[in-house]
């Protein structure tokens, strides 16, 4: 007998979708039987995730959007609405770093950080949990870091964005628990996604760099968006039906070190 699929009939937003821990995770939502509202600026590697979704006989649309956006969230919630009727789970995977101490940052760099990683998070939460509200349902899943608990340095922004989302990610959580909704952190290691590609990009000698990310974490190696996908699938599912606001490290043991 076919195990059953940890999503079926379920409709889940993924911000960030395009690329890295956002599109891993959306093909193993739908993979899990998840009709996918995918969210990006980036239009083009949204349309390859969703032909990999609908090449599996999945369902998938694409929302082109500015996750910093009020009007672009309220608009692409309504239009999953509109198509789906409801709202089961969203991953607000969406997010960017830019590097920078304190002293060395501008404002614009700050601002953009926080717009991106915070208040993208706040606005699809706050949109996307309506439809569970009225539900009396719902399982979210914001994305932190394992830097807002063992920072490396050098990304004040980025490290302190991550630890807003962590507590952000826990109020929510007891405020909602009673409604039936779920809300949890993924809080990922160094993965092998754009966004820490970028990151090399900016160091003095690249090949160096990962090579400290590498034996940085006990296990020895940078994690694969495939593996932080299959841990939000733990928390967007009832596998985790006792599960709120809770920080789930998926990071090679980083912070265990």
């Amino acid at each position: 007998m076919l195990a059953a699929m940890k999503l079926e009939g379920r409709v889940a937003i993924v911000t960030g979708a395009a690329s890295g821990i956002g599109a891993a995770s959306a093909r193993l939502f739908a993979a899990e039987g998840a009709r996918l509202a995918l969210v990006d600026l980036d239009e083009k590697g949204l349309g390859r995730v969703a032909a990999d979704i609908e090449g599996r006989s999945g369902q998938a649309i694409t929302v082109a959007a500015d996750v910093s956006s009020g009007s672009q969230a309220r608009e692409g919630v309504a239009r999953v609405m509109a198509t789906w009727g409801r709202v089961d789970v969203l991953l607000t995977a969406a997010g960017v770093s830019l590097g920078g101490t304190v002293d060395s940052l501008d404002e614009a760099t700050w601002d953009k950080t926080f717009a991106v990683n915070v208040k993208g998070t706040y606005l699809w939460v706050h949109h996307a949990i309506q439809p569970m509200i009225a539900a009396g349902s719902g399982a979210i899943v914001t994305v932190g870091s394992q830097l807002a608990q063992s920072s490396l340095g050098k990304n004040a922004a980025y490290v302190a964005s991550k630890g807003a989302i962590a507590s952000f990610t826990k109020t929510i959580a007891v405020d909602h628990a009673r409604q039936g909704i779920r809300v949890n952190a993924l809080m990922p290691g160094v993965i092998d996604t754009p966004m820490p590609a970028r990151s090399l990009q900016r160091q003095a000698d690249p090949e160096a760099a990962r090579a400290f990310w590498k034996q940085r974490h006990p296990m020895g190696r940078i994690g694969q968006p495939e593996e932080v996908a299959k841990a939000a699938l733990f928390l967007a599912s009832d596998d985790s039906s006792f599960v709120t606001g809770t920080l789930l490290f998926a990071d090679g043991g980083w912070t265990a070190h």
